[in-house]
Parts: structure tokens; C-alpha cells; sequence
């Protein structure tokens, strides 16, 4: 646990309860105050149309989204990282081009080693903001980092006084009221242990612990999911829970927008949202809409309204660009290759160019996402295939070889056959000696000569 755990509240303005609405005037505008958890995929195709869909809430209308949303990154989580810097250009990039948002990098990667100066302006630029986002990482690094400074009354003030939170990944696990040391138990072998979170969550009466990436699969044949905790390990952990606290799990690709104003929760995304409770699971699909009661009392409170099933919103964008059918670039990837084989197979040269084209846009499309795997290397890989292979279909030609050849090989043939007929064996040694020399195979059987590409079996 951690020995000084920031102590802060988030408060409903005007004792505004959950299921009430109300708004939150701010700079002369109404903010929402709306905190968004995403499983996985916050830089991501998947998750672009809820980004856009949060930004467009702050401002007028989607025209306005660039110069009416102040967006600041919370680069904390992966602060300790290497690449650090590249993780939040690319978060950068990917809101520019693909939200339309300009964000702005907090700089507090370490917020102890920090100048007093630069850390101060770091902490100024998440104050002043409307959309704070943060992602991937390590919750252990975070919230050390984070003790004893003003974060978490930043992220409080932002829910109780107007604007977004949106935290993913690392930053999403501590949300709860405690959170999973990832790397400690997954990567170091840490027998399994909860850290003291931020506990957002139970400052607007959710007692529960986020956990991120519930239904990763990377571990094929061993159990990755829960964020890379597994069943057994999952189950030792819950019994150390208070009992009245749960766990909450966000699929990864999949967002739950907790709006304070609306006293609603509504899962968005690919996958689900999971409620467990000892151990007991309850599953809410993308397009569920929760009254923000039942994640206070998800134990059968007769009071607490039950879920409803609500279709998504409409997509501001065509569906191609915003709600892409493939969950992660290893499915497109999957996808395009499938689809060029066909086009080489039939001779469509557009539909394969097609393919190459749609795995390049995907490529870059994806190249934010901070999820670990070797889907980026796989397509590439595939993208340099399918290139290699269209050159060379460019020099042979897509056309079935035996096709184009075969009416002037079966009119030679008919010419060895007369000549044979009339013993002239000289002629028909020659013509096979020229098919032969053309990598022309000729067979003469009962039935006739039959004749086969050589390189083509």
C-alpha cells in the first residue's frame, strides 16, 4: 500500500446526486464532467470515434473542435520508459490527425526529479485543460510519482467543477480504489498484492478496482486475461477486497463513459464491460447504458435500476474511418492478405491493389496504438510480400500462363501429330525439342499428347 496516499474528493455541485443532470459553467461555456475508462486501444482506429465524440462535447459543434477543446496528455505512466518521448508525439499525432484535437504535452514523465519550474508548468497545463488524457504504462510508476503532488486534486477538481478525464490502460487501473502492480506480479513474480489507487471511483460512491485489458489473450495457451493476472491469480486478490468492493473490467478496445451530469455509465467500444463480484460475473455489451446507481449497488439493490440496452450513436464519420470492422491490425492484416490471394488467384489486379492499399492506410492508422505485439512487424512484413509478389505479376502477368499459351502449344502439337502420322520424325523430334526448350513438358499417352508448364507443376 502506499504509505501517503493523496487524500481529495469529487463532489456533485449543488448536492447534485447520481441521476440528477446539471451542468458546469466554465469560462463562459458549459462544461460536461464526464470521466471515460478505455481497456486498451486509447491511440488506436477503435477508439477514435469516442475521443471525437468526447471533444465535440466541449465544443459547439464538431467545426470547432480544434480551437475550442484545451486537450492535455498525462505523459506520467510510461515516464520511466525509453521511448517516452515518441509515445506522447505519437498520442500527439494521432489526436491532430485523427480526433482533430490539438494536445499538449504535460512534461511531468517524473514529477520527483523535475525542476520546480518545469513541474509547476506541467501541473498548470492539467489545470487549466478540459480533456486530460493519459494512457499506457505502469501504475506503480504512476502513482509513486504522483504522491504528494497536486495530480490527483487535478483530476478531482476536473470531475467536480467541469471537463473530460479520459485515462486507458495504466492509467485506467488507478482509477479504482486499489490497483494491480502489473509489472510486479506479471513480469518480476511478485506474489499478487493490491496498491492503494487514486479512488476516484469511490469518491462518486463506486467501490470498485478498474482493471483494464479484461479479456487479453496474448498468452495463447496460458491465461492473460485481467490484465495479464489470470483466473487464479485474480481469485487470490479478490479475497483481499473489502467486501464491498468489486472489480470492474473494461475489454480491451472498449471505453465505459461514466457521465456525472447525466448520473449514466454507457459502454462503447468492441468488447464489454464486466461486473465481479466474488468471483461472479456479469457482462454488458458495447451499446449497454447503466444509471451510474447500479455501479454504486451492482449487488441486486432492488433500488438500483436495472441496465438497458441502447443502440449506439449514430457515427458522426463514414464507417470506414471511424468504426473499422477489424479489432486490431493483425485482423486487417489477416483480412487484406486473404483478400490479395483471391484478387492473384482470379487475375484482379485492382482488387489486389486494393488490398495493398487498405493494409498501408491500415498500418499507419494503427501506428499510434501503444499496445505490445508484433502485429506492427507482422504487417509490414506482409505489406513488403504483397508488393514483391504484384512486381511480380507485373513482369509475368496475372493471366493463367496455360491459358495464353495454350493455342499456340496445342496448334504445335497438332502439327507433331501430322507429322508423326506421316513418319516424318525429324519435324516432329524438332517441335518437341522447341516446347521442351520453352519449358514446355509433353507427354504422349493413348489419348494424344498432353503438355504442362514446367515451373507451373
Amino acid at each position: 500500500m502506499l504509505a501517503n496516499r493523496p487524500s481529495f474528493k469529487v463532489g456533485f455541485p449543488d448536492a447534485l446526486l447520481p441521476g440528477q443532470t446539471g451542468s458546469v459553467t466554465t469560462n463562459n461555456r458549459s462544461l460536461p464532467r464526464i470521466l471515460t475508462l478505455m481497456g486498451s486501444g486509447e491511440t488506436a482506429p477503435t477508439m477514435v470515434s469516442t475521443h471525437r465524440r468526447l471533444a465535440a462535447s466541449l465544443a459547439n459543434g464538431p467545426s470547432t473542435v480544434r480551437s475550442m477543446v484545451n486537450a492535455a496528455l498525462l505523459d506520467t505512466p510510461y515516464g520511466f520508459q525509453e521511448n517516452a518521448s515518441e509515445l506522447a508525439e505519437r498520442a500527439v499525432h494521432y489526436f491532430s490527425e485523427s480526433v482533430d484535437v490539438d494536445l499538449r504535452i504535460g512534461g511531468l514523465t517524473s514529477l520527483s526529479t523535475a525542476n520546480s519550474l518545469d513541474r509547476e508548468r506541467g501541473l498548470e497545463l492539467l489545470r487549466t485543460s478540459d480533456y486530460l488524457f493519459a494512457g499506457p504504462g505502469s501504475p506503480t510508476y504512476a502513482l509513486r510519482e504522483w504522491a504528494n503532488t497536486d495530480v490527483p486534486n487535478i483530476i478531482s477538481n476536473k470531475l467536480d467543477q467541469g471537463g473530460i478525464v479520459v485515462f486507458a490502460s495504466a492509467a485506467a487501473l488507478t482509477i479504482g480504489a486499489y490497483t494491480v502492480p502489473v509489472y510486479e506480479i506479471y513480469k518480476c513474480g511478485h506474489d499478487p498484492y493490491w496498491l492503494d489507487g487514486l479512488n476516484i471511483l469511490g469518491n462518486i460512491g463506486v467501490d470498485a478496482v478498474v482493471i483494464p485489458h479484461y479479456d487479453n489473450a496474448e498468452g495463447g495457451h496460458h491465461d492473460t486475461r485481467f490484465c495479464y493476472l489470470g483466473e487464479r491469480r485474480l481469485r487470490l486478490m479478490e479475497q483481499e477486497l473489502p467486501a464491498d468492493h468489486y472489480v470492474l473490467g473494461v475489454d480491451e478496445h472498449t471505453g465505459l463513459i461514466l457521465n456525472l451530469e447525466e448520473g449514466s455509465a454507457e459502454v462503447v467500444g468492441n468488447g464489454t464491460l464486466t461486473i465481479r463480484i466474488d468471483g461472479q460475473s456479469q457482462t454488458f455489451p458495447s451499446g449497454t447504458t447503466l444509471d451510474l446507481a447500479f455501479l454504486v449497488t451492482p449487488d441486486g439493490d432492488a433500488a438500483s435500476p436495472a441496465p438497458t440496452q441502447t443502440p449506439p450513436p449514430a457515427p458522426t464519420e463514414s464507417p470506414t474511418s471511424d468504426t473499422p470492422s477489424d479489432t486490431s491490425l493483425g485482423d486487417t492484416t489477416n483480412r487484406c492478405l486473404a483478400d490479395f490471394n483471391t484478387a492473384i488467384d482470379s487475375g484482379d489486379a485492382d482488387q489486389a491493389l486494393r488490398a495493398v492499399l487498405e493494409l498501408e492506410e491500415a498500418i499507419t492508422a494503427w501506428s499510434a496504438d501503444t499496445l505490445q505485439s508484433d502485429d506492427a512487424d507482422r504487417a509490414r512484413a506482409t505489406l513488403r510480400s504483397m508488393i514483391t509478389r504484384l512486381g511480380d505479376a507485373a513482369i509475368k502477368g496475372l493471366d493463367d500462363p496455360t491459358l495464353v499459351r495454350a493455342p499456340l502449344v496445342e496448334a504445335l502439337l497438332e502439327i507433331r501429330a501430322l507429322a508423326r502420322s506421316e513418319k516424318r520424325f525429324d519435324l516432329s523430334d524438332l517441335i518437341r525439342d522447341r516446347l521442351d526448350a520453352a519449358e514446355i513438358d509433353v507427354k504422349d499417352t493413348a489419348e494424344g499428347a498432353e503438355w504442362s508448364l514446367r515451373n507451373e507443376g
